[in-house]
């Protein structure tokens, strides 16, 4: 049972950080709109920090076993970029159900809030990054860092255009530069 309330509560504080922000949901929101007593949140988290902590680590594990399922149909290049940023575009339209509606990627905004070099939760989010990163690299058949470079850095820009600038297509449009690259044979790419 008391890992039911710990679910509960990460649930609820994921939910609620996402959807507002870290520093904007206080502890006692979270209290109560999970419904589980401040006892109970301090037997599992020692710190608001733990309970952060642990809502990323929430969404890492469900970011990231959504990402493998989309990325798996792939057998090269193209299909790499064709799954990826197709997978993206159903999460900017709200086609994910696991992902919540899209409110900008969990990661970025956290680093955002949480800017300060070395604190353990920019930490996490610079790592789930790198683990996106690899992701996508162990599905490229051949290694190719400029592309890896290239295809990050348009997914990053992608969430962010789809976000703040409310460009819904941004996935879109990364998937025919990138082809076009690859399809021309850019040996930058």
């Amino acid at each position: 049972m008391k890992t039911d309330k710990r679910q509960q509560l990460i649930s609820t504080a994921l939910t609620l950080f996402y959807r507002h922000g870290i520093h904007a949901v206080g502890i006692n929101e979270v209290l109560k709109v999970s419904g589980v007593a401040k006892k109970t949140l301090y037997s599992h988290f020692a710190s608001k920090d733990e309970l952060i902590l642990a809502t990323l680590a929430a969404r890492d594990e469900i970011f990231m076993a959504w990402l493998a399922r989309r990325l798996a149909p792939a057998h090269t290049h193209a299909d790499v970029i064709t799954c990826l940023f197709s997978a993206l575009s159903d999460w900017f339209h709200g086609r994910v159900p696991e992902l919540s509606p899209f409110r900008g990627c969990f990661f970025i905004n956290a680093s955002a809030e949480f800017s300060e070099e070395n604190t353990v939760i920019a930490d996490y989010c610079s790592e789930h990054k790198r683990k996106v990163r690899l992701l996508i690299q162990q599905h490229l058949h051949t290694p190719d860092e400029a592309l890896v470079d290239a295809i990050c850095l348009l997914k990053e820009g992608a969430i962010v255009s789809a976000f703040v600038g409310k460009d819904l297509d941004a996935a879109e449009k990364c998937t025919g530069v990138l082809l076009n690259s690859i399809s021309s044979g850019n040996q930058h790419l």
